[in-house]
């Protein structure tokens, strides 16, 4: 079979493997993203079925999912929403960043890592996957909990302090000095803040732009305009993931509520090929020595997202047991985790991709579950405790 063929091949075996999964999934009750992750392993190297003649487009296809995703997601909020949320919640980013990347940090040292590694190590827990969190909360119908908006705030600050932890990141790994980093930093910052700036003072000359009365034009004219702005904020260093979601901030409500129907069938079909794309790459025998820091790792970043998010829903005064849920459906980590930890290994500490490989399976497989049945979790404290 030509090249072409066998690409159809693989991604017809791919899909229709997908779309099986998430059927089961559907039937227990449970977000079919943990499956998802597990049926890339399935298909990954060293897996029971691999493909690679599909690699090229499932990787683009992989990152256009997490910009549908965002996008969708910023369609939920207003620009007024997004302010005040941001700025109620600076006090969550300093905690998230205490409970979670300290941990990191400190396991990694006294696992004898080298300090570069580290400090990528730190980072890579740190992180929740903003696109596993996203579906989550689309899948289990929580988009309208009182929870949801401080979810959201601590996902916003954690990409926009990648800005700043990437360029230092760089120059950590590189042995490079402080004047490099600050270059990196005020680029990114500047992309973020000037995106910002776009989306609350632009958002109805954007949507005049933006609306027509056919579906087709409105879908091709917010993706383009998304896949422009995702393009511009990660040339200039900032995260694509936070363009998007700032785009469908801008867009005003009527046409926000129209484009959500229009784009939820790519953002479904991009979003699973997303998921799936974590284990293809991932040898699961070459995981095994690594499981034990990656059990301790995983275990330190439950604890640490449960408080944060915890933390974080009490300031919007969330009654106990949304704050457990808010704190567990942090959990998850995923696509920045994937991208520092391949920083490191670009830079020549190996280990620390295969540890995070692991962490990251680890997390977004156990994070789904966990915030699935976190309302049965708050049942069995005694005394009505997180009534």
């Amino acid at each position: 079979m030509d090249h072409l063929g066998l690409v159809f091949l693989e991604l017809g075996v791919l899909l229709v493997g997908v779309s099986v999964l998430g059927l089961f999934a559907r039937r227990i009750g449970l977000s079919p993203i943990p499956f998802y992750l597990l049926a890339g392993l399935a298909f990954g190297d060293g897996g029971i079925a691999p493909v690679s003649a599909s690699d090229g487009f499932v990787a683009v296809a992989a990152e256009i999912g997490v910009l549908l995703l965002m996008l969708t997601l910023g369609l939920e909020f207003s620009p007024r929403e997004l302010s005040v949320s941001l700025a109620r919640h600076r006090p969550s980013a300093v905690v998230d960043l205490l409970l979670n990347l300290v941990p990191g940090l400190a396991i990694a040292l006294l696992a004898r890592l080298p300090w570069p590694a580290a400090v990528a190590m730190g980072g890579l827990v740190w992180v929740s996957s903003s696109g596993i969190v996203a579906q989550l909360l689309v899948d289990l119908d929580r988009l309208g909990n009182r929870e949801t908006p401080a979810i959201l705030s601590v996902l916003v600050l954690e990409d926009l302090a990648m800005a700043v932890f990437l360029p230092i990141l760089l120059v950590v790994l590189a042995g490079g000095g402080p004047g490099q980093a600050l270059a990196g930093i005020v680029l990114a910052v500047g992309a973020v803040s000037l995106a910002l700036l776009a989306a609350t003072k632009a958002s109805d000359r954007l949507g005049a732009l933006l609306s027509h009365d056919s579906d087709e034009q409105i879908m091709l004219r917010v993706l383009g305009l998304t896949l422009l702005v995702a393009a511009a904020t990660h040339l200039l260093g900032a995260s694509a993931a936070v363009g998007a979601f700032l785009v469908g901030i801008a867009i005003p409500g009527q046409l926000a509520s129209r484009a959500r129907r229009i784009l939820g069938p790519q953002r479904d079909l991009f979003a699973a090929i997303f998921f799936v794309t974590f284990g293809l790459t991932t040898d699961p025998a070459s995981l095994l020595p690594h499981l034990g820091l990656a059990a301790v790792l995983g275990l330190a970043g439950i604890l640490g997202k449960t408080l944060t998010g915890w933390y974080a829903a009490s300031r919007d005064g969330v009654a106990r047991r949304g704050r457990l849920r808010a704190g567990l459906t942090l959990v998850p980590r995923g696509e920045f985790s994937i991208v520092i930890a391949g920083l490191a290994v670009g830079a020549g500490y190996r280990e620390v991709g295969l540890v995070a490989t692991a962490y990251v399976l680890i997390l977004a497989v156990l994070g789904p579950v966990l915030a699935k049945v976190s309302d049965q979790i708050a049942g069995r404290f005694p005394g009505g405790l997180l009534g």
